[in-house]
Order: structure tokens, then sequence, then C-alpha cells
């Protein structure tokens, strides 16, 4: 259990403070009854800013691929590098966020995402490019790792899973602008400004965060850093991604590809292995054995494959039915928008006498059936739309509700680690969604539509049968908040 301490320096006048210590919210925003509000609305710009920046930058890459005159392959890396980043970060970067301040980490994460998506407009080479990624991939882990626990620690017991509905709904707008946003930028400014334009958005973050955010409360002493831990699961990650990567299509030998998966088998049992020797482990194997913690992430991976492998599987296939682009982009722009009114409306209709766990089975028995349809139903936007709107209702239901379950049973004191262990989730669902239905495509007949939306149809109705099993395996009984 974390301990409440006390917040010496954080109203000191000068830098040192400034740079050093979480600074308190005014008075007349922390006495006010809603003051949670303008918290959770200050966490939903770091929400809606990291899944516009992960779907606006693919529609760079023709433009990069013109721009740097290199394959396709070099250029998928400026997306690649910022995912195998991220997911490395998560956890490490809420551990340290649980210890030193959360706000703290936050604010630094708006610095270090906009100085980053500068210096990635301004990038004179590919290579420069993907170092940058890098860079504001480690920004956005200070962002993702701590967006979760700022709204859970922000908002009232009984408000929590709307918060978090609407943390998910900025998210899912994110989501649906970011193909629109980007073609209008590269058809008219240049690749440069889908970058570009997180700087405006990420300084009036930076700002509001500031004084509309709360200081950490509770905090869990790291007296010595996990270097070790942070490097096995950096490896496992980082293997893990690019074997499934490779798989998918990159070009690499056949043993190049079983070699990475068996070096992410081989870094994962040697994470687990240091985490229960380790005196200070960097990521609390503990709260790994409570149910609800394990049932979620499961959930959370599957909720968000089920999310990210539509948005490749879908404009393909209507690609080779010979669907031009922007029937498409509507088509797919229903899965978001379902999400996003589902996550922020669903506390309108949804019983009160419905729990969390109502709500996950429910929205899995919607995504079951909205991708058990794309098995049936002929190929066109028309369907594509309406079955894609569904199964955004049935995320949006979903996620939430998943979320509330996981953070409910982790402690105050480690709710940044375990905010990170849910981002860390769901970053590992999107890439799997991404390479399990591009290797999909890959394997299905060139000519066609119909055999590749089967076959992916199939691999994601998987996945949203684990997220059923998840929500039904789940706690039975109604959970209180762990202090």
């Amino acid at each position: 259990m974390g301990a409440r301490v006390p917040h010496a320096g954080t109203d000191r006048g000068g830098w040192p403070a400034v740079l050093l210590y979480e600074r308190r919210r005014p008075d007349a925003v922390r006495k006010r009854p809603d003051a949670w509000r303008f918290a959770v609305a200050t966490v939903c710009f770091g929400a809606f800013m990291g899944q516009l920046d992960a779907s606006i930058v693919t529609l760079t890459y023709g433009s990069l691929r013109t721009g740097f005159g290199a394959p396709l392959a070099a250029v998928e890396w400026v997306s690649l590098a910022y995912l195998v980043t991220l997911v490395a970060l998560l956890v490490p970067v809420g551990r340290l966020a649980d210890a030193r301040g959360r706000k703290l980490f936050y604010l630094y994460g708006f610095v270090v995402f906009t100085a980053a998506s500068a210096a990635c407009g301004l990038a004179p080479s590919l290579g420069a490019l993907i170092g940058f990624r890098v860079v504001q991939a480690a920004g956005a882990a200070m962002l993702q790792a701590n967006s979760v626990a700022l709204v859970t620690t922000s908002a009232p017991r009984e408000k929590m899973r709307a918060a978090l509905g609407v943390q998910a709904a900025a998210q899912a707008l994110g989501l649906a602008l970011g193909p629109t946003v980007g073609a209008a930028l590269v058809a008219t400014l240049g690749w440069r400004w889908v970058f570009g334009i997180n700087v405006p958005i990420g300084v009036v973050a930076l700002v509001a965060g500031h004084f509309l955010l709360p200081r950490t409360r509770e905090r869990s002493p790291v007296p010595a850093f996990d270097w070790w831990g942070l490097l096995w699961l950096s490896t496992a990650t980082t293997a893990l991604l690019l074997g499934v990567s490779a798989a998918s299509g990159l070009p690499l030998p056949l043993w190049g590809v079983v070699l990475l998966f068996a070096a992410a088998v081989v870094a994962a049992v040697a994470f687990v292995v240091r985490q229960a020797r380790a005196a200070e482990p960097l990521l609390d194997l503990a709260l790994l054995r409570a149910r609800a913690v394990s049932t979620g992430l499961v959930g959370a991976l599957s909720g968000y494959l089920v999310l990210f492998g539509p948005l490749v599987l879908v404009p393909t296939v209507l690609g080779r039915a010979g669907v031009s682009e922007l029937p498409t982009g509507l088509a797919v722009s229903a899965l978001p928008a379902g999400f996003a009114l589902a996550a922020a409306g669903a506390d309108r209709v949804v019983p009160p006498s419905a729990t969390d766990r109502h709500r996950c089975l429910a929205g899995a028995w919607v995504m079951v059936a909205a991708l058990a349809g794309m098995l049936v139903v002929p190929v066109g936007v028309g369907w594509s739309a309406a079955l894609l709107g569904l199964l955004g209702l049935g995320l949006g239901l979903f996620t939430p509700a998943n979320n509330a379950l996981v953070m409910r049973a982790v402690p105050t004191a480690a709710a940044g680690t375990g905010g990170g262990l849910v981002n860390m989730t769901r970053g590992l669902g999107t890439a799997l969604g991404v390479a399990l239905v591009t290797l999909a495509l890959h394997l299905s007949p060139a000519g066609g539509g119909a055999p590749a939306a089967r076959g992916g149809a199939v691999l994601l109705l998987a996945a949203a049968g684990v997220a059923l099993l998840a929500a039904w395996l789940g706690p039975r009984r109604p959970q209180r908040a762990t202090g």
C-alpha cells in the first residue's frame, strides 16, 4: 500500500520548484465540486493526440517514399519504431510516475512529445525522422502511462466508469479524425504538417495540465530502478513485434523470424524470473494475481486487436473490390464513431443496475455478432459501414467497463503501474491487430475481396471470443476501490 507523502517544495517559488515538483491547482479550480471534470478534460488532450498520431502517420507513407527515395519496408519503421518504444516504456514509466508524481510526468510527457513532434516535422532524412519518432514515443509513454491513473484518481468512485468513457471517446475521436486530417494535410501543406499539428495542441495541453491537474496524493517510493527488468521487458516486446511484423511481409529470412520469436520467449521468461526475485521489481507480479487484473488485461489486448484490425482489413478488402478511397474512408470512420458514441453515452441508456461485468459481456457479444456478420454479408460499403458501426458500439461498451474493472483492483498507490499495464496491452493489441490482419491478407488470394474478408473476419472473431471469455471469467461481484 502506498504512502501519502508530503508535497515538500511544491509551492516554493523559482524555477527549481516548477521543474522538479508538482504544483497545486489554483484554489478557484481546486475547490470546485466539479474540479475532477477539468482534470479528465485535460487528460483527454493526451488521449486525443496519441490516437490521432497513431492513425494519421500512415497517410504519410507515400510522400515519405517519394521525398526520401526509400522503399516501403524502410518507411514502415516510422510507425514501427514509435510502437516498439511505446510498448517497452509504458510499464517502467508508470512505475516511476507512481514514485515521483503522475502530474509531473504527464506534463513532461507533453513537453517531450511536442518538442519531438516539431523535430519530426523538420527532419532532414528518414533516419532522423525515425530517431525523432523514438523520442516522441518516449513522451507518449509518459502521457499514456499516466492517463488512466490520473482519471481514476481524480474522478469520484461513482463517476469513474463515466470518466473512463469520456477518455475512451477522446481516443476514438482522435482515431476517427486521423485519416481525414492526415489526408487533408498531406494533400495541401505536405507530410511535415502531419507532425506539426501536434505542436499547438501540445502547448495548450501543457498549460491546461499545469493549472487543472491535481497533485499525486499517494506514492510508491522506488529506492532503486530495475534496469535489468527494463532491459528484458524491452527485448521481449521488441522481438515479439518485430517477429510478427516480419511474418506479415517484412523482408526477413525464415530463420530470422524464428530467432526473433525465440528471443521474445527467452526474454519474457527472464523478465518474469527477474521480477519474482528483484527487491524492487519493475512490475509487482502480485498485481496480476488479482483475477480482475489478469482477465481485464487479456480483454484489453483482445479489444484493441479487434479495434485496429479492421482499419487494415476493410480498406484493403474494399480496394480489391474496386471501391475508391473516399467511400472507403467514410465506411471505416463508422468504427471509431460507434466506439465514441457508446463510450460517451452508454450511461444514458444502460440500466444503472448493470455492473461493469454485465457491460463487458454485452459489449463482447455485440462484437462477436458484428464480426460474425462480416463472414456472411457481401463485400460493400453499406454493409461494411453498418457492421463496423455495430462493432464500434460493442467496443465502446466493453472498453471503459473493462478498464474500470482493472483499475478498481489496483491499489491507488500503484495506479500509474496499473495504467501502464493497461496501455501496454493496448499497444500490443494494436500491433497484433495490424500485423496479424496483414498476415491474413498476405496469405489470401490477390484477386477479389471476399476471401480476404472472410480470413480477416475469422481472425478478428476469434479475438472477440477471447474478450468474451475474459469478461465471463472476470469478477462476478461488484468491486470496491482498492486503497
